[in-house]
């Protein structure tokens, strides 16, 4: 029997069932690709996630839905629905009651009738002196006692999802008893928990007795606690909602249809489960409104609903220190938002999960950042968006395995030694070889016949640059071309001359030397102020780290000085307009880069008219270079510039 033969090929039938619900390494560069546009490192991981990548559902729907429904929510109906329905049978009641009487002789019947014409016009008050009156219709007895069992059913229905039938037999003495020992041994069991004390057995002997009242079956004392304190703040937000008057008339119809003992079981129940859950909101009121007159069990679950979508929109919104996706209930999404949702929650923090795992970023104190991996591939991304503009040739694509112990040609050469691995110098070492032999064919060499050029070695270069992080460079939409520029050159340096030394040095108001990842990271300074002196001044510090390398100092700014460090302090000052002290200071530190031989080229992205004459000015005094680029031609110059520059030879002072 022949056996059976399978075929692979690629997957035709539509998504590939296999494959993760989203590419990690898409998503890094869409984070990327808002970085270099100048947003927020912080603002584009959480915008990944709010937004969703490559289309996808992100926080932001799920957000939007759950706002919709606790709009829908709070135009329910209207919360003094118990209040409305208790007057309306306490109407139907004494109606019915008066015309009995009337159809009676007698002083017994004139006075009930005095008795009724003299009720407080309060409910709660009318209901509870009417508590031991002796009626003589039994339709108006019928209608007053469903005025108690109906509320009475709907508080403890509301309180215990298993008291449904109970709730209705409660007028009976023995399920009163039933229901005041529940809830005694109950209160005991959770005042137990409060003080620590072990209540494993204690809650597994109050399951076998009293398991009937709760149909979720709690497996332990906190998730029973969970399900009561829910239900019991839901019932407090519901009287805080109320009008004083409302909250008077509610609270006393509940005090008399529940009477004294259920009535102080509950309120110790609900100062226990206050004491156990304090993090719930227990104070908060709503303005629910409707034409619907919403029962007390109906705007409790109203309420409720409100509350839980209050929770999972704090949930969703990631904005408390240290948020992440597993934070979210994704069981309360289902059950609020639906199962499509939970499934978007679910993906979303795989890719939360997996971007960690495969060390795209890292959790810190302030949240999510990008990794050192995540930041290299950011700058790749950066310089070959630079090289792409880059039209006059292969520039920066240097051969960087070095010819000997020199590097650059210095147009000499000399005869080859035994060791030397200087590139030959092919035209004088076959004028050579001719000059020795003679013009013969085939013409033969010898090791005497070699020579070899003379190069000298600039093995490395120590570049300073200084980027202005002062506000308007973001408002007038410089932010995003300086971290590509300055990501781009980190990079470019990293992988191609991984010789060099770089410092990044930012200044606003103060300066500071950046990393890779704090550039990522870093935000405007809303506090006014350009501190170029400082900024030359720690550059000066990094070129002298580096003694024997070519010193160059690239600064990116928008802005003439305004600010200085004290010389007598330490602190910055500014002012606007620039202190003579200031335009000296910072005229100071260029001299001391001079002297020092750097090359101080400036890109300078403003056109105000004190920032053209400071930057010219010093561009002279420097003997470097002044640059006008447009933003988006910024990297282009400031790569080329530091190609061509690190070529140089060190000068004189």
């Amino acid at each position: 029997m022949a056996g059976n033969r399978f075929r692979y090929g690629q997957w035709r039938g539509g998504p590939d069932p296999l494959a993760p619900p989203y590419d990690v390494r898409a998503a890094v560069d869409q984070v990327g690709a808002e970085v270099l546009d100048g947003g927020s490192l912080r603002a584009a991981l959480r915008n990944l996630l709010r937004h969703g990548p490559q289309g996808r559902r992100g926080l932001d729907d799920l957000v939007a839905r759950a706002r919709r429904l606790r709009r829908d929510a709070l135009r329910r109906g209207d919360l003094d629905g118990a209040v409305t329905r208790a007057q309306a049978l306490l109407d139907q009641a004494l109606a019915a009651e008066r015309d009995e009487l009337r159809g009676r002789d007698g002083d017994d019947a004139r006075f009930a009738e005095a008795m009724l014409d003299n009720l407080p016009r309060s409910t709660a008050r009318a209901v509870h002196e009417l508590a031991g009156y002796d009626w003589a219709s039994d339709a108006a007895r019928q209608t007053y006692q469903r005025i108690l069992d109906g509320l009475r059913g709907d508080v403890l229905e509301q309180r215990f999802a298993g008291l449904r039938d109970a709730a209705r037999a409660a007028a009976d003495p023995e399920v009163q008893r039933q229901l005041v020992e529940m809830m005694r041994d109950l209160n005991d069991l959770l005042a137990r928990h409060a003080r620590a004390e072990d209540t494993t057995d204690a809650f597994a002997e109050f399951m076998r007795r009293h398991g009937e009242f709760f149909p979720e079956q709690p497996r332990d004392v906190d998730e029973l606690v969970d399900v009561l304190a829910r239900r019991s703040a839901a019932g407090e937000r519901l009287l805080r909602s109320l009008s004083d008057r409302q909250r008077e008339e509610l609270a006393g119809l509940m005090r008399q249809s529940l009477g004294d003992r259920l009535t102080g079981e509950l309120s110790a129940l609900d100062a226990n489960l206050r004491t156990l859950r304090p993090d719930l909101n227990w104070a908060r009121g709503e303005r629910v409104r409707g034409g619907q007159p919403l029962g007390y069990g109906e705007a409790s679950e109203a309420l409720g609903e409100i509350a839980d979508l209050d929770d999972l929109l704090d949930q969703l919104g990631q904005e408390h220190p240290g948020a992440t996706l597993d934070d979210v209930d994704v069981d309360a999404v289902a059950r609020t938002l639906g199962r499509d949702a939970a499934d978007d929650v679910r993906n979303l923090q795989e890719l939360e999960r997996e971007l960690r795992r495969q060390g795209w970023v890292s959790r810190g104190a302030d949240g999510l950042t990008l990794s050192p991996k995540a930041l290299r591939r950011l700058a790749g991304t950066a310089l070959r968006q630079v090289f792409a503009d880059l039209t006059a040739g292969p520039r920066g694509q240097h051969d960087l395995r070095s010819a000997g112990a020199a590097g650059e040609v210095s147009g000499a050469s000399r005869p080859w030694e035994y060791g030397d691995e200087q590139p030959l110098d092919a035209v004088r070492t076959l004028t050579r070889a001719v000059r020795r032999a003679g013009p013969t064919v085939p013409l033969r060499l010898t090791a005497d016949d070699f020579e070899v050029l003379e190069t000298e070695r600039r093995a490395s270069a120590a570049v300073a640059l200084c980027v202005d992080l002062s506000f308007s460079m973001i408002s007038e939409g410089r932010w995003g071309p300086m971290k590509q520029t300055a990501l781009a050159l980190s990079h470019l340096m990293a992988t191609r001359f991984p010789q060099d030394a770089l410092q990044i040095i930012g200044f606003g108001r103060a300066a500071l030397p950046l990393t890779q990842q704090e550039l990522a990271a870093v935000e405007p300074d809303l506090v006014q102020g350009t501190n170029l002196q400082h900024a030359l001044k720690l550059a000066g510090r990094h070129l002298r780290r580096h003694p024997g390398a070519e010193p160059v100092v690239l600064v990116v700014t928008d802005g003439e000085p305004t600010a200085h460090l004290d010389p007598e302090d330490g602190q910055p000052v500014f002012h606007w307009p620039s202190l003579p002290q200031t335009i000296a200071l910072t005229i100071r530190e260029v001299d001391r880069l001079t002297r020092y031989g750097a090359a101080l080229n400036i890109f300078m992205l403003g056109e105000d008219e004190g920032l053209c004459r400071f930057m010219e000015g010093v561009a002279r005094r420097s003997r470097g270079r002044l640059f006008t680029p447009d933003p988006e031609d910024l990297g282009e110059f400031v790569v080329s510039d530091y190609l061509r520059t690190r070529q140089g030879r060190r000068r004189a002072a």
